[in-house]
């Protein structure tokens, strides 16, 4: 599974896939950093359908067109706000990249690009939220052939030395 996975460093409103993951907040309405990217990039078509939607529960997913972006759809889903990791932050993460390859795979796609969710705003440490989404999306996708690729397009060099230091650990136990 892990050859199926790519780890960039740029800007996830620029790819060409057939899905990104928004990092959202709970009123889909954008925000800051990656949410307020997508929703800039994508036109004001983005926030009328995700008003649409009724907004998102942490670790939930939902699905809109990508109107203006290279990407046909996006998934929005909301992250865990960081609380010392005693309020079940790393379940709610985990959930977020499980229901997003989910909603992935149930609307036929085949290539998703995730953004480092969580580790923004909403304070995450990068190198343990780069190890849940490694380990939950390879975990997602050994059970299908039907997704071939997933992006984890990374912010920063931070973010982008810990998704790979995951997948290389991933790697190591495969």
């Amino acid at each position: 599974m892990p050859h199926r996975i790519e780890i960039v460093e740029g800007d996830i409103t620029r790819l060409a896939v057939d899905a990104i993951v928004n990092a959202a907040n709970k009123t889909l309405q954008g925000g800051g950093g990656v949410d307020g990217a997508i929703h800039r990039a994508a036109g004001p078509e983005l926030r009328a359908a995700c008003a649409a939607l009724g907004g998102c529960e942490t670790g939930e997913a939902k699905i809109t067109p990508g109107f203006r972006l290279p990407a046909r759809y996006v998934i929005h889903t909301v992250g865990p706000v960081w609380g010392g990791g005693e309020r079940g932050e790393d379940r709610l993460l985990a959930r977020c990249y499980g229901n997003s390859l989910a909603l992935g795979l149930n609307h036929g796609l085949a290539t998703i690009a995730y953004p480092a969710i969580s580790t923004g705003a909403y304070g995450y440490p990068p190198e343990r939220a780069a190890r849940i989404a490694l380990r939950t999306v390879i975990a997602g996708l050994a059970g299908t052939e039907a997704i071939e690729r997933v992006v984890f397009c990374c912010f920063g060099a931070l973010s982008r030395e810990s998704h790979e230091a995951a997948l290389a650990a991933a790697r190591r136990r495969t």
